[in-house]
């Protein structure tokens, strides 16, 4: 039998809840006692009731939110570079098969879209130079 990890991360929408796995029991049962929620945004890690976190505990949840964040900024890079293969689909169904109703349907909203992801590229790209020549 595999080894149970001696933690649970439940991803919850800004961070975990934080379990300790327990198979040392005499009913052989996997028990997780829930000891601490985290949020990823902030950084908090709150203990569960009057439970003290050890050190093992806080390094198992740091690390668990170090490489958390990294996925989590790996799974963003990841969709954008999905959104620039969606611009050029769309690019090429607008160019070949879009038919005028269709085109009528989405054309206000894609160039409103597009305006607005192109002002704040614009902007960035020259706070960025500009920070650069300081």
């Amino acid at each position: 039998m595999t080894e149970l990890p001696k933690y649970y991360f439940r991803v919850r929408e800004n961070g975990a809840a934080v379990f300790r796995v327990d198979t040392e029991n005499r009913q052989r049962r996997i028990d997780m006692d829930q000891i601490a929620v985290i949020n990823i945004r902030n950084g908090e890690i709150k203990p569960q009731g009057e439970r003290v976190l050890d050190e093992e505990d806080m390094a198992e949840i740091r690390t668990w939110m170090d490489e958390r964040r990294a996925l989590l900024e790996a799974r963003d890079m990841d969709d954008i570079l999905r959104a620039i293969d969606h611009m050029n689909l769309t690019t090429q169904w607008a160019q070949s098969k879009a038919s005028e109703a269709q085109l009528d349907a989405v054309t206000d909203r894609l160039l409103m879209a597009m305006h607005d992801l192109r002002t704040v590229l614009v902007r960035k790209k020259a706070d960025r130079l500009d920070t650069a020549q300081e």
